[in-house]
């Protein structure tokens, strides 16, 4: 059975709780577009408005935008995937993105047309509101949270109330710069360590009473220059969840540069002022939050238990036989759920990209294969299908297969990060976008995801320092640049080794600069020095670790160690020798560095 006649009949039976969306706003959008474009609203004033909307610029244009579709707590389900499908086969350009912060994007999409989006998506109740500008931004869930063997609690309703008491609500609308929650399950999962506000659920027995809470995180963030969070107290009790973020918020509205783009998120006010004294900062000001805020100030936690029931059969003899490939794939693709003979099943993406016909594709899926009837994204530009039955794993194989998204490595360093890059940011330098991509087809091919070394690795890849990428906690990252041999300029990279984002989180340590088309050879031979130096039991990830912390007692003792080794390898051809050399990946034309307007603030 191919996947066009593998149409559900049965309606949806599990609904989303929550209705994330105004109508209103999309006429409201279309209306402020109108007087924009007959100069009747100034240019700055609209870039706001735009951007609090979730319409984020173009590269080098002002008559495109790109959408950016809030998924809070990154659940989505059937019918919002084919609505999106729907509205990417319209008005963008046939795909969507998904980004490292549980949000999809459609690109270039005219900016009259936007509305039209903003309607579509309010049918199947989602809002891109506040995706962007100085406002609190998607509220992020790890994807194994109530799967994770190791959480203590599901921490998602939690997640998905944040979300829900702070979208429009006034204290987050002009906010010093953007402000980010995560939610996460275990030490793990969910970069707690790296944003404003990260959460990891506890339970905490007093008098033989057990209570729920939260490990709270402050002051992490990646950036320019990126920021380790420190933990709050020892627990945060559930009911002090509320006042303790509506502190935080208060006081960076209150402190927060203004005036400094380079220095204005709350990492860098925690920084100046010192952590005790902003942890001090931080009790007062929530004892005044809990004195003084109303009764009917709190958050609306629905811990009602999802509906786990198996979907509805449909005769498909394609699953009679496993598929080549299943075993790779089951390996590094799924995970075991601590509920017995479920899995979680990660699509791997290409640097987050889905075609709509995929996207539609997904819908059919979810329904067929989910117990839970939704599907889960998450931090690293993949789509999670949870509470599949362990004996439906061959079949859904077969579908993934079907429509090009049975890639293996999901789970891998075979499947690195990439931000859009130089194919819509204004900010960046290089292709990214296309970089990771061609390290992981290269990677596949070299079946380095079967590689059990390697399985805990990251490679993460910005088009510029600013982080969208979240090069900082990978295993090997790289943020883009250029550089010259005499007149001519080549795409380079900034490589930082030994970053991580579990209950060890550090920063990567820089390397050096690599040149775009050396990326691969370099990475490579990264693999290789491990591969010859490792002792029994080691990772590429602990041996980096070892190495970048001077740990280590081979002759390869630091990171100075590796450089000293690679640098034969970026030595530049001349541009006789070597045209492509001088090429960005995904381009035929001389490389040079251009940059627009950057629109993280507005």
């Amino acid at each position: 059975m191919t996947i066009s006649n593998f149409k559900q009949s049965f309606p949806d039976s599990i609904k989303p709780k929550i209705n994330w969306a105004r109508t209103e706003e999309a006429d409201n959008f279309a209306k402020t577009v109108k007087l924009f474009r007959q100069g009747k609203y100034d240019a700055d004033s609209f870039r706001r408005f735009r951007l609090q909307h979730g319409a984020y610029g173009t590269r080098m244009t002002g008559d495109y935008a790109m959408v950016r579709i809030k998924l809070p707590a990154g659940e989505i389900y059937p019918h919002q995937f084919e609505k999106i499908s729907q509205l990417s086969e319209q008005y963008s350009i046939g795909s969507a993105h998904f980004s490292t912060r549980e949000n999809i994007q459609l690109h270039w999409v005219i900016l009259e047309d936007v509305s039209e989006i903003f309607r579509g998506l309010a049918e199947v109740g989602l809002t891109s509101r506040e995706a962007c500008g100085n406002s609190i931004r998607n509220v992020m869930c790890s994807p194994l949270s109530g799967v994770c063997p190791d959480e203590e609690f599901d921490s998602t309703p939690y997640a998905l109330a944040t979300a829900r008491f702070f979208l429009r609500n006034p204290m987050a609308q002009n906010l010093p710069r953007k402000f980010k929650f995560n939610f996460t399950c275990c030490e793990k999962h969910g970069m707690v360590r790296m944003v404003d506000v990260g959460l990891i659920p506890q339970i905490r027995e007093i008098d033989g009473s057990s209570q729920r809470g939260f490990k709270i995180f402050l002051g992490g963030g990646l950036g320019n220059k990126s920021y380790v969070g420190h933990q709050l107290e020892e627990f945060t009790p559930e009911e002090d969840l509320l006042y303790t973020s509506i502190a935080v918020i208060r006081i960076f509205d209150r402190l927060g540069d203004r005036k400094n783009l380079a220095r204005n998120r709350m990492r860098y006010l925690v920084n100046d002022m010192g952590w005790e004294k902003f942890q001090n900062l931080v009790f007062k000001e929530r004892a005044i939050v809990r004195a003084t805020q109303s009764i009917v100030t709190q958050l609306d936690v629905d811990t009602t238990p999802n509906e786990i029931k198996r979907p509805i059969r449909i005769t498909d003899e394609s699953g009679s036989s496993i598929p080549d490939g299943y075993a790779r794939w089951l390996k590094n693709n799924t995970v075991k759920q601590k509920q017995s003979d479920y899995r979680s099943a990660f699509i791997t993406l290409e640097a987050g990209d889905i075609t709509a016909n995929q996207l539609n594709a997904l819908g059919d899926l979810i329904r067929y294969f989910s117990s839970e009837g939704k599907a889960r994204c998450g931090f690293v530009q993949n789509v999670a299908l949870r509470y599949v039955l362990e004996d439906d794993l061959p079949r859904l194989y077969s579908k993934l297969l079907e429509v090009g998204l049975a890639k293996s490595g999901a789970l891998t360093m075979t499947a690195p990060i990439g931000c859009s890059g130089t194919t819509s940011c204004n900010l960046a330098l290089t292709n990214s976008h296309r970089l990771a991509k061609e390290i992981q087809r290269k990677f596949l091919e070299l079946k380095l995801d079967e590689d059990d070394d390697l399985s805990d690795s990251s490679i993460k890849i910005s088009g510029c320092p600013n982080s969208c990428g979240q090069h900082g906690i990978a295993t090997i990252g790289f943020f883009g640049g250029g550089a010259r041999v005499g007149k001519d300029m080549y795409p380079n990279y900034q490589m930082s080794l030994g970053g991580r984002s579990d209950g060890d989180t550090m920063l990567g340590e820089i390397c050096l600069r690599v040149p775009a088309k050396r990326v691969i050879p370099v990475i490579l031979k990264i693999i290789d020095l491990f591969k010859e130096k490792k002792k029994p039991g080691d990772t590429l990830k602990s041996w980096i670790h070892r190495v970048v912390n001077g740990n280590e007692d081979y002759d390869i003792k630091s990171i100075n160690d590796i450089k000293k080794i690679l640098e034969p390898l970026i030595i530049p051809p001349t541009k006789e020798e070597d045209p492509d050399f001088y090429l960005d990946y995904g381009s035929d034309t001389s490389y040079h560095t251009k940059t627009g307007k950057g629109e993280c603030a507005a």
